[in-house]
């Protein structure tokens, strides 16, 4: 039976003779597909280092040029209780610098906490946090508009962020070997012992 068909049911007098009630019937799995499904998980094609993205400041930024690194791509945002991550994650970039690329996604996708253009978010991780690693223009990191990336490293991990600040670490081959919460620090061990 299709969403949103109406079957009438006729509710004896018991039940305050009530008669000709309509109810929608609803599928559950149909109904959850409205919400963050991809109707199924897509296969990963090619590989990451395929992408070419521009920057806060509109520039492409080829992915090429990150082989025989370690990357570790987070959603962020400018309100939200993690964004003091953006400290930790400008010490992973100045500590390891040459073994891992810090690359950040500014999403509005939970509770708006990203509202700002790009160059206001630009401003923000500067002015804040002196951020020089990679930040990425303002993308969707879920739902029916999530960015072709996100849409990669979730057919190769099946996770997708829950929150901001959510990430993934990719080897210098360019598999993705971890994905880590929100509460889990960009200097955690379970990150930083991979470039040790």
């Amino acid at each position: 039976m299709a969403i949103g068909t109406f079957v009438p049911l006729a509710i004896g007098t018991t039940a305050g003779k009530l008669t000709g009630v309509f109810l929608v019937l609803m599928v559950p799995f149909m109904f959850s597909s409205l919400f963050d499904s991809d109707a199924g998980r897509q296969s990963a094609q090619g590989s990451i280092y395929d992408f070419k993205l521009n920057a806060l400041d509109g520039k492409a930024v080829d992915f090429e040029q990150y082989k025989g690194k370690y990357l570790l791509v987070v959603n962020t945002a400018s309100k939200c209780k993690y964004t003091p991550q953006y400290a930790d994650l400008e010490k992973l970039h100045e500590q390891f610098g040459q073994k891992i690329a810090v690359l950040g996604f500014p999403a509005n996708n939970f509770l708006w906490q990203e509202p700002g253009s790009n160059e206001q978010i630009s401003e923000f991780c500067v002015k804040n946090y002196g951020v020089k690693f990679q930040m990425f223009e303002k993308v969707s990191v879920k739902g029916k508009d999530k960015a072709p990336l996100y849409k990669w490293l979730e057919a190769k991990t099946g996770e997708t962020p829950s929150w901001n600040f959510c990430k993934y670490l990719v080897d210098p081959m360019g598999n993705v070997i971890g994905y880590f919460g929100s509460k889990v620090s960009p200097l955690d061990k379970q990150i930083v012992g991979e470039l040790k």
